[in-house]
């Protein structure tokens, strides 16, 4: 559970960081500019700023959402409880008698 955790917060570092790097530009020319231009093409694109803008707050919800996700799952395999609640006739392994 621990190790799915950290992999599951892992990956929404990852998301906020790999996909959070194309919107960075749009929030600079927003906020220099009244207009936003896409140079991904090799030519100038005008681009609605407050929809990049909402895509980028749309992503960063979700990382937070996996990264929250992730805490979540963590702190319930240090709790710990749910491999103790095994019952017996489903254990694997030898059995004591």
């Amino acid at each position: 559970m621990i190790m799915t955790g950290c992999v599951i917060i892992f990956v929404g570092f990852l998301v906020a960081g790999m996909a959070g790097s194309q919107y960075s530009q749009m929030s600079i020319q927003k906020a220099q500019f009244d207009d936003c231009y896409d140079y991904s093409t090799g030519k100038q694109v005008y681009v609605n700023c407050s929809y990049e803008e909402n895509q980028a707050l749309l992503l960063l919800a979700f990382a937070v959402g996996l990264m929250g996700g992730g805490s979540y799952v963590v702190f319930r395999g240090i709790k710990g409880r749910w491999d103790q609640n095994v019952k017996s006739d489903e254990m694997v392994g030898p059995k004591r008698d």
